[in-house]
């Protein structure tokens, strides 16, 4: 009998390891998804001198880049960010309720100008799920990052 008890709390504690093990694999296979998300869409802002609208602008490029890599992570953005509810569309709205959820979220901060040059940098926040295969989304973490700084920048967002 005392074999057996001992026997049982051994494949215990090798469950318990194995889940840790895989929990910490997928945190981060999912980090790294997102870190690379995350530098993609500050590449396509560079790219693009700004937050730009319009079916060749950087916001449907993002919306675009971001539905082929199936990316469906969503959280609430700072108050006074700009975000995206639907990557179907082409429109970025204003946050005003840090509850409502968005895909993705862009700031736009006034750099120090020099010879009368408006420059702007802009930071840009992702999300990604931290979900086991059992367990399902326990939490949704935040992925942040900020561009170089843009000379005269092609958006109407405001810093």
């Amino acid at each position: 009998m005392r074999e057996a008890i001992g026997g049982t709390w051994l494949t215990q504690l090798i469950i318990v390891f194995m889940l840790i093990f895989v929990a910490f694999l997928a945190l981060s296979l999912n980090y790294t998804k997102a870190f690379k998300i995350k530098n993609e869409l500050l590449t396509i802002i560079e790219k693009r001198e700004g937050f730009t609208d319009g079916d060749d602008g950087s916001i449907a490029i993002i919306n675009n880049y971001l539905r082929a890599n199936n990316y469906h992570a969503q959280k609430g953005c700072s108050v006074d960010s700009y975000g995206v509810t639907d990557l179907n569309s082409t429109s970025i709205e204003l946050v005003t309720n840090s509850s409502k959820k968005y895909y993705y979220c862009v700031k736009k901060i006034a750099a120090p100008a020099s010879n009368n040059d408006a420059k702007a940098y802009y930071k840009i926040s992702t999300f990604f799920y931290f979900n086991l295969p059992v367990l399902g989304d326990i939490f949704t973490f935040e992925v942040n990052g900020s561009t170089g700084d843009i000379n005269n920048p092609q958006d109407r967002l405001e810093s």
